[in-house]
């Protein structure tokens, strides 16, 4: 699995053209191997939420496991944040390895010397 993050950024322009901040935006993609595509489908975990995000006090899905697949770009208000965004896309990214491994695994067995 290969992870691709992109930054950008554009001038948000006021009402009469005039600059007024900057918007960021950050996308996210994974490259996937046939194999592990088939794990998705097998297992139909397309929809399984990889992150989640606050909302008027309440827990929303964010990032899925399709998002990651195809692509996705979030648009962000500042830099603090799209920096933690990463942190969050990448972690997200190592629980998705591990469903995998954990998928990929069934019908198998795993020792454990202790």
């Amino acid at each position: 699995m290969k992870l691709t993050i992109r930054r950008d950024q554009s001038a948000k322009k006021g009402l009469f053209g005039g600059h007024k901040r900057m918007n960021f935006s950050l996308f996210c993609r994974v490259e996937i191997s046939q194999e592990e595509q088939e794990l998705i489908n097998k297992y139909k975990v397309q929809d399984h939420v990889l992150t989640w995000r606050e909302y008027e006090g309440r827990q929303t899905p964010g990032l899925t496991v399709q998002d990651l697949v195809q692509g996705k770009t979030t648009e962000i208000g500042d830099v603090a944040t799209l920096l933690n965004n990463e942190e969050v896309i990448k972690g997200a990214c190592q629980d998705f390895k591990n469903l995998l491994i954990v998928m990929a695994s069934f019908g198998g067995e795993e020792v454990i010397e202790i």
